[in-house]
């Protein structure tokens, strides 16, 4: 029988959120309160918010349980978040939230418009193909999370699991928009923070200690304290720490990640938000690893490693603290999926509706249609999670590579390189895209595994920058561009 302490931690937590989609229901009335919250967003929230988002359910559910699979080896992934996300604040924040405040830009497709002076829309529409099509993905991937934590602390079932959680969030961010969004995403990485922490203290201590933990884990499989893994010092180690490190190349051009520094209030917001983000992704990535080798050694033999984190909490916690853990995993999958539904709603309704498409209505209505456009992709994003379960690490990282892949290359481009041009950040998004997809159907089961973002992110790198050589960049674009670097100044 589940114990009403829990229960009763869940609900009030669900409660807060609910007061927070209220609260943000005000400001949610025009496009831009909408999807970006009136540009009025502080440094601790796009930090925290920026940090909760680009993790997701993975973090809590799929880190941890690479932690108790592979061990050491899992340290390569935090490389690669650290340095994408420290790259991302120092490097990318600054111009893109000044080209954005100069466009009024809401979506990154508005600023891909204006930046390459398009006429034709063809950035609205390429970009809702490929965000709508990942979206479906990355949603029903946090969704099969949901069902996996609530079947594993409360034993509801698998597919009511995914029925509450689904509720919930659309709740808040249909009520709330992007406003309620941030701001619940920043309680959820300040819950997901203090779990990170907790966890592998706790978890250590119940081993004995970190040298009896590490010759536990020795005993049980050497290769669990080495760097490259079972696979040692050969091609296949190499590569796939290479594709953990590549992990973190998503958050230098992620629409979802993008959408926080638009938010922004500020320049000063994003100078000081860079140094709590850092330390956040820190001490989520390095507590998430240490959680599963803790938990391999007071729990060996798990037949699904990605429950470590809920059988450990239900084992060395008290009720309390369980329904806290849970209430942090929920955290974890509603601030990506809220961010997702936003996202691939803004490119429904602003890019397509609204200026692909010319729709005359008043922003009221557009909002309105907005908040019933999330719920229609939320539910489709139900019905993939109903039909097939995947294990959440894999899918999660397929529809992460999808999205940066198309994007992050072109935005990179645009903002660091005058001699982009229009045909050329097309290029780049059509072949980093169906780069990342056609890796993972044909090619990489005989590479090694090679994670998907490698071939994607330099195959669109490439065909942006060969296509910009052979086609003229408009001229206005480029003196734009040195009038940008002017106003930002030194990247430190």
């Amino acid at each position: 029988m589940t114990s009403p302490v829990i229960v009763g931690v869940v609900v009030g937590y669900l409660l807060v959120l609910l007061l927070i989609g209220l609260w943000g229901n005000r400001d949610s009335h025009d496009l831009e309160g909408y999807y970006v919250a009136g540009k009025k967003l502080p440094a601790w929230v796009i930090a925290f918010s920026s940090n909760a988002t680009g993790e997701s359910a993975w973090l809590l559910l799929g880190l941890t349980g690479m932690g108790y699979a592979i061990g050491v080896h899992a340290f390569w992934i935090i490389m690669g978040e650290v340095l994408g996300v420290a790259c991302a604040w120092v490097f990318v924040a600054r111009p893109f939230k000044e080209y954005t405040d100069r466009y009024r830009a809401i979506t990154v497709p508005d600023y891909l418009t204006e930046r390459f002076r398009d006429e034709s829309s063809i950035f609205r529409w390429l970009s809702a193909l490929i965000i709508l099509s990942m979206v479906m993905a990355y949603t029903a991937a946090q969704l099969t999370a949901s069902g996996k934590a609530f079947d594993s602390f409360l034993g509801t079932g698998y597919t009511a699991g995914v029925w509450i959680g689904l509720a919930i969030v659309l709740f808040y961010t249909t009520v709330g928009g992007f406003k309620a969004v941030a701001y619940s995403d920043f309680l959820q990485g300040v819950l997901m923070l203090g779990c990170l922490i907790t966890l592998p203290i706790v978890g250590i201590v119940q081993a004995g200690g970190w040298d009896p933990m590490m010759d536990a884990l020795r005993a049980q499989d050497p290769a669990l304290l080495q760097p490259m893994g079972t696979y040692g010092l050969t091609v296949a180690g190499v590569l796939s720490a290479a594709g953990s490190v590549a992990i973190g190349l998503a958050f230098l051009g992620s629409p979802q990640l993008l959408t926080r520094f638009m938010a922004a209030r500020d320049q000063k917001q994003i100078v000081n938000g860079g140094f709590w983000a850092v330390l956040c992704v820190i001490g989520f990535d390095v507590g998430a690893v240490f959680g599963g080798m803790a938990g391999r050694t007071l729990s060996p033999g798990l037949a699904d490693p990605e429950t470590i984190l809920p059988e450990m909490s239900a084992a060395f916690f008290p009720d309390f603290f369980t329904g806290i853990f849970l209430v942090v995993v929920l955290a974890a999958i509603m601030s990506t999926v809220d961010s997702l539904l936003i996202l691939a709603s803004s490119s429904v309704v602003r890019d397509v509706v609204q200026k692909a498409l010319g729709v005359d209505a008043s922003e009221r209505a557009l909002s309105n249609l907005g908040k019933g456009v999330t719920v229609v992709i939320g539910a489709v994003g139900l019905v993939v999670a109903l039909l097939e379960v995947r294990m959440i690490f894999d899918f999660v990282l397929f529809a992460w590579s999808g999205i940066a892949c198309a994007f992050t290359p072109v935005v990179l481009l645009s903002l660091f390189w005058k001699g982009t041009t229009k045909a050329g950040a097309v290029a780049g998004m059509v072949v980093g895209f169906a780069t990342t997809v056609i890796w993972v159907r044909a090619f990489k089961a005989d590479f090694y595994d090679l994670y998907e973002m490698i071939p994607g992110f330099f195959a669109g790198l490439l065909a942006c920058w060969l296509v910009s050589l052979f086609t003229q960049a408009d001229s206005e674009a480029v003196a734009e561009l040195e009038s940008i670097r002017e106003t930002v100044g030194p990247t430190f």
